[in-house]
């Protein structure tokens, strides 16, 4: 007996459609965004001025960890993945990912995974409050009973990760269309595959580094308790391994996403292509080799120290050549700044500005001022914000009219984008001068001098969050009752007549068309 297609909630259960999927990823990271953007205002709350105003230090902490776990496992991963599911399939001209149960099963442990890690807040003792990087002996010898639950929930959420990044190999190098050689792939196809290999090559790593620290809450091991012969610092150096190449996985889709947009609205082809590949690979391999500039503080040998500060100065060549490909690919374009293309162009200007930081933070003998001051916080957040989110939300009105096939609001889209961008800039950029004054993270208090510089940058979280309510506003809205989008979305936007020079080979078009 046939079967009807399945409806309500069986359809999302049981789906196998690499868009429902995507969708089912999207919805659940802006769920998540949204959820670790509230723990954050708590923090810029408490911290609004000196003097505790609104939680208890213990309580402060544990916003702390929450926020940064929630953001990097719940917030940019999935988001990442679920714009692979939706557009990977058909970019490369594949019907459907290699792996379409799998890739069910892999978003739907995910809900469980963030359930349990939310939970903690309300068990005994409390969530966890040492810090997103749950730095051992902390994390182990005098963590609050609900640090097991984290662990599990650790494991769901890798299991999930390394699931989607086989599924996302598997679907490029087995399903593309006949002709699409991997030099013509996408660049967006090309970041995730090169990401989906760093995530299989590090997801164990955390899985290791958190099962360590199961034995020793546990079983009486002592991996990181020197009173049984173990090492704190052994944590930190596996835990850096996995965590600095997991900075890139937030970051490499990224790039691609803005290579796939920036053309659109210069009307150019990518200056460089195969030197965008190359420098992405570039950076990948270089991320494994850099793990201890984290870590400069904990006493290593000069030798060491030199290693790890040349190496990571060396991450900013590749990352110079994306960023010349990008503003080679805007020069002397057609540009026209719709919302999709300010997000694009705010992402190069402020991910070179983290760049910039994360190079005074590569020098050995600086980082030990820098270190665990708000200058680091301003520095990753000025790569994650600016680099992940914005854009995410880039690619969200870049492929909303052709994910739903309505057009969103473009007065509301800009409005979005200028709060958004004033901000987040209120909020990071005076994290820098509190940072190089001297003030330390993951603080509930702080002296005086310190108070102006605070008091902005809760200003500007708070106006972050609000632009993110309008944000999920205009998706919705959008999605129920947006004017009907064009078959070519993107061609005519401002209702431009377009000249363009008489047809040449795509990859030999360099003339910018002229606009009436």
């Amino acid at each position: 007996m046939a079967h009807g297609p399945a409806k309500g909630i069986t359809r999302w259960l049981y789906t196998t459609n690499h868009k429902d999927i995507g969708s089912m990823y999207l919805w659940f990271s802006f769920a998540m965004f949204f959820l670790g953007g509230i723990f954050a205002l708590v923090i810029r709350a408490e911290l609004f001025q000196p003097g505790l105003q609104i939680v208890e230090p213990n309580f402060f902490n544990q916003m702390t960890t929450m926020h940064g776990l929630i953001m990097v496992f719940g917030a940019v991963m999935p988001a990442f993945v679920g714009l692979a599911n939706w557009m990977i399939p058909m970019m490369v001209g594949a019907p459907d990912m290699a792996l379409p149960r799998m890739n069910n099963w892999s978003f739907w442990i995910l809900p469980f995974a963030f359930l349990m890690l939310v939970s903690t807040l309300f068990m005994q003792g409390g969530a966890p409050n040492f810090g997103w990087t749950f730095y051992a002996p902390l994390s182990t010898t005098y963590a609050p009973p609900s640090v097991t639950f984290f662990i599990f929930a650790i494991h769901i959420m890798g299991a999930s990760s390394i699931m989607g990044a086989i599924n996302i190999i598997a679907t490029i190098l087995n399903m593309r269309a006949p002709g699409m050689t991997l030099m013509k792939m996408p660049l967006f196809v090309w970041t995730w595959l090169i990401t989906a290999y760093l995530l299989i090559a590090v997801m164990p790593v955390l899985a290791g580094v958190v099962t360590m620290m199961l034995m020793d809450i546990h079983f009486g091991t002592s991996f990181f308790d020197a009173a049984g012969g173990g090492d704190p610092v052994l944590f930190q150096h596996v835990f850096w391994f996995f965590g600095h190449p997991e900075v890139y996985i937030m970051i490499l889709p990224a790039f691609g996403i803005v290579s796939a947009i920036i053309p659109t609205f210069a009307r150019k082809p990518l200056f460089g292509y195969s030197s965008m590949v190359y420098a992405t690979a570039s950076i990948a391999f270089l991320s494994f080799i850099v793990w201890a500039h984290h870590m400069f503080t904990v006493g290593m040998p000069i030798a060491g120290e030199l290693f790890f500060m040349y190496a990571t100065m060396l991450i900013a060549v590749p990352t110079g050549v994306k960023v010349f490909n990008w503003v080679a690919t805007m020069f002397r374009g057609a540009m026209t700044f719709e919302t999709p293309m300010l997000f694009a162009v705010a992402f190069v200007i402020l991910f070179t500005i983290g760049g910039f930081s994360g190079l005074m933070l590569a020098i050995a003998p600086a980082d030990f001022q820098y270190h665990d001051t708000y200058f680091v916080v301003a520095h990753f957040h000025y790569v994650l914000v600016p680099g992940a989110i914005f854009s995410i939300t880039a690619a969200v009105y870049y492929w909303l009219p052709k994910w739903c096939g309505h057009m969103y609001n473009e007065a509301m889209g800009k409005a979005h984008f200028w709060l958004a961008f004033i901000g987040l800039n209120l909020t990071f950029f005076p994290m820098h001068f509190s940072g190089l004054a001297g003030m330390p993270r993951r603080i509930p208090d702080y002296h005086m001098m310190f108070a102006d510089w605070n008091m902005l940058s809760s200003v500007g979280a708070f106006l972050f969050g609000g632009a993110q309510v309008l944000f999920l506003y205009i998706v919705v809205s959008t999605i129920l009752k947006g004017k009907k989008a064009t078959a070519e979305v993107w061609d005519n936007p401002e209702g431009l007549e377009w000249t363009v020079p008489s047809p040449a080979p795509y990859h030999t078009f360099s003339t910018p068309p002229e606009v009436k």
